[in-house]
């Protein structure tokens, strides 16, 4: 029987994850901003075999309340076998551009506050001794584009982190995975223009995160062929890439 704590529990990713659990008999502590949906979401769990499912309020934006409630789902799990960090937003380029603000406030939410949530974890988690964090960057982190530049750094930001933490958790026995999508159908995506080959639905992202934590593997491009397609982009020579329409 897993303890799991998911943060941003709301997104599509994360639902279709904890719904792969949930047939398991999971035990469930879910953390987002929506207190109707994470209610639904805590009902549709417990049909679908979840044993138990708690639930609370967090902005991420908002650090000064992680502790508590990160210490609030230990206290409730007891010991939290995986915890996935799935919270995110895909912001507006051109806004990130012409404001400043706009491009902090990306950064908090998809990277400093990340950061932040995932010192608390590795520290409950090395005191326990075991475990896998299971966090959500992206590919857009391998390079950054004209496109999406600010997202990718902050996604570039949270994967060097753990690449980091891998290297302190391993002495502990506890398992780091850095989980990096391609495109995903989900309302983070919608209306944007996507090429309907390479974009994929949350539930075989979801398969995907699951067996990645069960055989412990530490980076997870998902559908695997962005690992691929990551390569091609990442040796582009700089005199092309910034010619480039991507």
């Amino acid at each position: 029987m897993k303890k799991i704590l998911i943060i941003g529990a709301t997104s599509a990713i994360a639902e279709a994850t904890a719904r792969c659990y949930a047939k398991e008999g999971a035990m469930f502590y879910l953390l987002a901003r929506n207190e109707e949906r994470l209610a639904s979401l805590a009902s549709d769990l417990k049909i679908r075999g979840a044993l138990s499912v708690d639930y609370s309020l967090l902005d991420v934006k908002e650090r000064a309340n992680h502790e508590q409630e990160l210490l609030r789902a230990k206290d409730t799990l007891g010991n939290i076998d995986i915890a996935l960090v799935a919270h995110g937003t895909l912001g507006n380029q051109g806004a990130c551009e012409e404001d400043p603000e706009v491009a902090l406030l990306e950064l908090e939410t998809n990277a400093f506050s990340t950061i932040a949530l995932l010192t608390r974890l590795a520290n409950i988690f090395e005191k326990q001794s075991h475990g896998t964090l299971a966090v959500i960057s992206s590919v857009a982190g391998d390079r950054g584009r004209a496109s999406n530049y600010v997202y990718g750094t902050a996604k570039a930001a949270v994967t060097t982190f753990c690449e980091g933490l891998q290297a302190r958790m391993f002495k502990s026995g506890v398992h780091v995975l850095i989980i990096k999508p391609g495109l995903v159908a989900t309302p983070m995506t919608e209306g944007l223009s996507m090429p309907a080959f390479l974009v994929a639905e949350p539930a075989l992202i979801a398969a995907d995160i699951f067996r990645a934590i069960e055989k412990k593997i530490d980076v997870l491009y998902t559908p695997w062929f962005w690992k691929y397609i990551m390569i091609g982009i990442i040796h582009i020579p700089a005199t092309l890439f910034k010619k480039a329409n991507l």
